[in-house]
Protein backbone atom coordinates (compact mmCIF):
# COMPACT_ATOMS: atom_id res chain seq x y z
CA UNK A 1 0.00 0.00 0.00
CA UNK A 2 1.64 3.29 -1.05
CA UNK A 3 2.05 5.86 1.69
CA UNK A 4 0.35 9.24 1.21
CA UNK A 5 2.36 12.05 -0.34
CA UNK A 6 -0.09 14.81 0.54
CA UNK A 7 -3.29 15.47 2.47
CA UNK A 8 -5.26 15.14 -0.77
CA UNK A 9 -4.43 11.42 -0.85
CA UNK A 10 -5.80 10.76 2.63
CA UNK A 11 -9.24 9.19 2.87
CA UNK A 12 -11.14 9.83 6.09
CA UNK A 13 -14.37 8.42 4.68
CA UNK A 14 -13.24 5.01 3.45
CA UNK A 15 -15.11 1.74 3.95
CA UNK A 16 -13.57 1.25 7.41
CA UNK A 17 -14.07 4.82 8.67
CA UNK A 18 -14.87 4.84 12.38
CA UNK A 19 -13.60 1.32 13.02
CA UNK A 20 -10.51 0.15 14.92
CA UNK A 21 -8.14 -2.57 13.76
CA UNK A 22 -5.38 -4.36 15.66
CA UNK A 23 -2.58 -5.90 13.60
CA UNK A 24 -0.04 -8.11 15.35
CA UNK A 25 3.50 -7.73 14.10
CA UNK A 26 2.42 -4.61 12.26
CA UNK A 27 5.72 -2.72 12.40
CA UNK A 28 7.39 -4.40 9.44
CA UNK A 29 6.95 -6.37 6.26
CA UNK A 30 3.54 -7.90 5.58
CA UNK A 31 2.12 -6.60 8.85
CA UNK A 32 3.08 -3.04 7.97
CA UNK A 33 1.47 -3.34 4.53
CA UNK A 34 -1.72 -4.63 6.14
CA UNK A 35 -1.77 -1.82 8.69
CA UNK A 36 -1.25 0.80 5.97
CA UNK A 37 -4.00 -0.70 3.82
CA UNK A 38 -6.48 -0.61 6.70
CA UNK A 39 -5.53 2.96 7.59
CA UNK A 40 -5.89 4.03 3.96
CA UNK A 41 -9.42 2.61 4.13
CA UNK A 42 -10.28 4.79 7.11
CA UNK A 43 -9.62 2.53 10.11
CA UNK A 44 -7.82 3.63 13.24
CA UNK A 45 -4.99 1.12 13.62
CA UNK A 46 -3.08 -0.35 16.54
CA UNK A 47 -0.03 -2.51 15.92
CA UNK A 48 1.95 -4.80 18.18
CA UNK A 49 5.70 -5.17 18.16
CA UNK A 50 8.28 -6.82 20.39
CA UNK A 51 11.86 -5.98 19.38
CA UNK A 52 11.28 -3.50 16.57
CA UNK A 53 10.43 -0.27 18.39
CA UNK A 54 12.08 2.10 15.85
CA UNK A 55 10.18 0.45 12.99
CA UNK A 56 6.96 0.53 15.04
CA UNK A 57 7.35 4.24 15.72
CA UNK A 58 8.00 4.94 12.04
CA UNK A 59 4.99 2.86 11.03
CA UNK A 60 2.76 4.75 13.46
CA UNK A 61 3.85 8.00 11.81
CA UNK A 62 3.05 6.56 8.39
CA UNK A 63 -0.37 5.40 9.59
CA UNK A 64 -1.18 8.78 11.13
CA UNK A 65 -0.48 10.41 7.76
CA UNK A 66 -3.80 8.92 6.60
CA UNK A 67 -5.61 11.17 9.11
CA UNK A 68 -6.46 8.23 11.35
CA UNK A 69 -5.42 7.52 14.91
CA UNK A 70 -2.52 5.09 15.28
CA UNK A 71 -0.99 3.36 18.26
CA UNK A 72 1.81 0.83 18.88
CA UNK A 73 1.96 -1.44 21.90
CA UNK A 74 4.88 -3.65 22.87
CA UNK A 75 3.62 -7.21 23.24
CA UNK A 76 5.16 -10.56 24.05
CA UNK A 77 2.91 -12.85 22.02
CA UNK A 78 4.21 -15.89 23.89
CA UNK A 79 2.83 -14.51 27.16
CA UNK A 80 -0.92 -14.65 27.80
CA UNK A 81 -0.87 -11.78 30.31
CA UNK A 82 1.06 -9.52 27.93
CA UNK A 83 -1.55 -10.24 25.26
CA UNK A 84 -4.44 -9.42 27.60
CA UNK A 85 -2.76 -6.19 28.69
CA UNK A 86 -2.15 -5.17 25.08
CA UNK A 87 -5.77 -5.73 24.08
CA UNK A 88 -6.86 -3.73 27.13
CA UNK A 89 -4.48 -0.94 26.10
CA UNK A 90 -6.04 -0.82 22.63
CA UNK A 91 -9.53 -0.61 24.12
CA UNK A 92 -8.40 2.12 26.49
CA UNK A 93 -6.87 4.05 23.59
CA UNK A 94 -9.69 3.65 21.04
CA UNK A 95 -12.74 2.56 23.01
CA UNK A 96 -13.59 -0.28 20.65
CA UNK A 97 -12.14 -3.08 18.54
CA UNK A 98 -13.68 -4.12 15.24
CA UNK A 99 -10.95 -6.02 13.39
CA UNK A 100 -8.17 -8.29 14.63
CA UNK A 101 -5.47 -9.37 12.19
CA UNK A 102 -3.25 -12.14 13.53
CA UNK A 103 -0.25 -11.51 11.31
CA UNK A 104 2.81 -12.06 13.52
CA UNK A 105 4.51 -15.39 12.97
CA UNK A 106 7.74 -17.33 12.80
CA UNK A 107 9.27 -18.87 9.68
CA UNK A 108 12.17 -21.31 9.80
CA UNK A 109 13.65 -24.07 7.67
CA UNK A 110 15.01 -27.22 9.26
CA UNK A 111 15.48 -30.86 8.33
CA UNK A 112 12.67 -32.89 9.86
CA UNK A 113 15.00 -35.28 11.69
CA UNK A 114 16.93 -32.35 13.17
CA UNK A 115 14.03 -30.29 14.56
CA UNK A 116 14.42 -30.00 18.32
CA UNK A 117 11.51 -29.98 20.79
CA UNK A 118 12.41 -26.36 21.55
CA UNK A 119 12.14 -25.40 17.86
CA UNK A 120 8.82 -27.22 17.57
CA UNK A 121 7.38 -25.53 20.65
CA UNK A 122 8.64 -22.09 19.62
CA UNK A 123 7.03 -22.45 16.19
CA UNK A 124 3.65 -23.44 17.59
CA UNK A 125 3.84 -20.77 20.29
CA UNK A 126 4.25 -18.11 17.63
CA UNK A 127 2.07 -19.38 14.81
CA UNK A 128 -0.80 -21.15 16.57
CA UNK A 129 -0.89 -20.42 20.29
CA UNK A 130 -0.43 -16.64 19.94
CA UNK A 131 -3.31 -16.16 17.47
CA UNK A 132 -5.50 -18.31 19.75
CA UNK A 133 -4.65 -16.24 22.83
CA UNK A 134 -4.99 -12.94 20.99
CA UNK A 135 -8.39 -13.90 19.56
CA UNK A 136 -9.55 -15.18 22.93
CA UNK A 137 -8.62 -11.87 24.56
CA UNK A 138 -10.19 -9.78 21.78
CA UNK A 139 -13.44 -11.64 21.15
CA UNK A 140 -15.51 -10.00 23.93
CA UNK A 141 -14.84 -6.62 22.31
CA UNK A 142 -15.32 -7.92 18.77
CA UNK A 143 -18.69 -9.34 19.77
CA UNK A 144 -19.72 -5.96 21.12
CA UNK A 145 -18.70 -4.00 18.04
CA UNK A 146 -21.30 -1.90 16.31
CA UNK A 147 -22.01 -1.69 12.62
CA UNK A 148 -20.44 -4.21 10.25
CA UNK A 149 -19.74 -6.88 12.90
CA UNK A 150 -16.50 -8.06 14.46
CA UNK A 151 -13.85 -9.53 12.17
CA UNK A 152 -10.84 -11.77 12.75
CA UNK A 153 -8.40 -12.34 9.89
CA UNK A 154 -5.64 -14.85 10.48
CA UNK A 155 -2.58 -15.05 8.25
CA UNK A 156 -1.94 -18.67 7.34
CA UNK A 157 0.40 -20.03 4.69
CA UNK A 158 0.48 -22.17 1.58
CA UNK A 159 2.72 -24.36 3.75
CA UNK A 160 -0.29 -25.09 5.93
CA UNK A 161 -2.03 -26.66 2.95
CA UNK A 162 0.95 -28.23 1.14
CA UNK A 163 3.76 -30.18 2.82
CA UNK A 164 7.23 -28.66 2.53
CA UNK A 165 9.90 -31.21 3.37
CA UNK A 166 12.27 -28.69 4.96
CA UNK A 167 9.61 -26.85 6.99
CA UNK A 168 7.70 -29.56 8.86
CA UNK A 169 7.20 -27.62 12.10
CA UNK A 170 6.21 -24.47 10.20
CA UNK A 171 3.75 -26.33 7.95
CA UNK A 172 2.18 -28.13 10.89
CA UNK A 173 1.76 -24.89 12.86
CA UNK A 174 0.07 -23.14 9.93
CA UNK A 175 -2.15 -26.15 9.20
CA UNK A 176 -3.27 -25.94 12.82
CA UNK A 177 -3.98 -22.23 12.37
CA UNK A 178 -6.13 -22.96 9.32
CA UNK A 179 -8.25 -25.39 11.34
CA UNK A 180 -8.31 -23.02 14.30
CA UNK A 181 -9.65 -20.29 12.02
CA UNK A 182 -12.55 -22.45 10.92
CA UNK A 183 -13.25 -23.57 14.49
CA UNK A 184 -13.30 -19.94 15.63
CA UNK A 185 -15.67 -19.10 12.77
CA UNK A 186 -18.13 -21.78 13.82
CA UNK A 187 -17.86 -20.99 17.53
CA UNK A 188 -18.07 -17.20 17.46
CA UNK A 189 -20.76 -16.78 14.83
CA UNK A 190 -22.97 -14.88 14.34
CA UNK A 191 -21.34 -11.89 16.06
CA UNK A 192 -17.81 -12.40 14.70
CA UNK A 193 -16.67 -13.57 11.28
CA UNK A 194 -13.33 -15.36 11.09
CA UNK A 195 -11.35 -15.97 7.91
CA UNK A 196 -7.80 -16.83 6.94
CA UNK A 197 -5.55 -15.41 4.23
CA UNK A 198 -3.15 -18.04 2.88
CA UNK A 199 -0.12 -16.42 1.19
CA UNK A 200 2.19 -18.26 -1.16
CA UNK A 201 5.67 -16.98 -2.02
CA UNK A 202 5.76 -13.36 -0.93
CA UNK A 203 8.78 -11.17 -1.70
CA UNK A 204 9.14 -8.98 1.37
CA UNK A 205 12.28 -6.97 0.73
CA UNK A 206 15.75 -6.69 -0.71
CA UNK A 207 19.02 -8.28 0.28
CA UNK A 208 22.13 -6.55 1.61
CA UNK A 209 23.26 -5.81 -1.94
CA UNK A 210 20.03 -4.05 -2.75
CA UNK A 211 18.49 -6.73 -4.96
CA UNK A 212 15.91 -9.47 -4.75
CA UNK A 213 17.18 -12.88 -3.67
CA UNK A 214 17.70 -14.95 -6.87
CA UNK A 215 15.96 -17.88 -5.18
CA UNK A 216 12.66 -16.06 -5.65
CA UNK A 217 13.01 -16.34 -9.44
CA UNK A 218 12.60 -20.10 -9.17
CA UNK A 219 9.22 -19.73 -7.50
CA UNK A 220 8.06 -17.08 -9.96
CA UNK A 221 8.77 -19.49 -12.81
CA UNK A 222 6.63 -22.16 -11.11
CA UNK A 223 3.75 -19.75 -10.47
CA UNK A 224 1.01 -19.55 -13.12
CA UNK A 225 0.85 -15.77 -12.74
CA UNK A 226 4.60 -15.68 -13.49
CA UNK A 227 5.52 -13.57 -10.49
CA UNK A 228 5.85 -13.80 -6.74
CA UNK A 229 3.43 -12.09 -4.44
CA UNK A 230 3.93 -8.83 -2.59
CA UNK A 231 2.91 -7.68 0.89
CA UNK A 232 0.36 -5.46 -0.82
CA UNK A 233 -1.28 -8.53 -2.38
CA UNK A 234 -1.75 -9.98 1.09
CA UNK A 235 -2.98 -6.66 2.45
CA UNK A 236 -5.62 -6.46 -0.28
CA UNK A 237 -6.93 -9.88 0.71
CA UNK A 238 -7.10 -8.80 4.36
CA UNK A 239 -9.03 -5.70 3.32
CA UNK A 240 -11.49 -7.93 1.46
CA UNK A 241 -12.25 -9.91 4.61
CA UNK A 242 -12.43 -6.70 6.64
CA UNK A 243 -15.07 -5.20 4.33
CA UNK A 244 -16.87 -8.12 2.70
CA UNK A 245 -20.33 -9.29 3.78
CA UNK A 246 -20.24 -10.53 7.37
CA UNK A 247 -21.95 -13.67 6.09
CA UNK A 248 -18.59 -14.79 4.65
CA UNK A 249 -16.84 -16.74 7.39
CA UNK A 250 -14.61 -19.78 7.86
CA UNK A 251 -12.88 -19.29 4.52
CA UNK A 252 -9.27 -19.89 3.51
CA UNK A 253 -8.25 -17.51 0.72
CA UNK A 254 -5.06 -18.43 -1.16
CA UNK A 255 -2.98 -15.46 -2.29
CA UNK A 256 -0.38 -17.38 -4.26
CA UNK A 257 -0.75 -16.59 -7.96
CA UNK A 258 -1.81 -20.19 -8.50
CA UNK A 259 1.38 -21.70 -7.04
CA UNK A 260 -0.66 -24.17 -4.97
CA UNK A 261 -2.60 -25.54 -7.95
Amino acid sequence: MPEPESRELRDASGPLAGSTALVTGGARRIGRAIALQLAASGANVAITYRNSQPEAEETVRALAAFDVDAFAVRTDLTDAESIRQSVSAVIEEFGRLDILVNNAGLFEAAALEEITPEQWDRMFASNTRAPFLMAQAAVPYLRATRGRGGRIVNIGSLGGSHPWATHAHYCASKAALHMLSQTMAKTWAPEVSVNCVVPGMIVQGIDAQGGIDPAYAHFAEKTPMRRNGTPEDVAAAVLFFATCPHFITGQLLAVDGGLGL
